[in-house]
């Protein structure tokens, strides 16, 4: 009678499918971990120079220059 159409699974073991690009998969596994990486120390930067501008009175040049310093910082630390 034939397939029904949820039925085209194929047949073979796992192993016997297309090839797979590790190369490609390991540049952009890096590529995620590089972007998860850096927008984190983003974020924590812009949430203390928010903080020390907010709660302080040191106003927002201060924080400004404080968040550039974090984030220069904390960049050659991630490197």
């Amino acid at each position: 009678m034939g397939l029904a159409m949820a039925d085209d699974k194929p047949a073979g073991p796992v192993e016997t499918g297309a090839e797979m690009d590790y190369e490609e998969h390991e540049r952009t596994y890096n590529l995620f971990l590089a972007i998860t990486k850096y927008s984190s120390l983003i974020i924590i930067a812009i949430l203390i120079a928010m903080a020390f501008g907010f709660f302080t009175s040191a106003g927002f040049f201060s924080s400004t220059v404080l968040f550039v310093l974090i984030s220069a910082l904390g960049a050659w630390l991630l490197r």
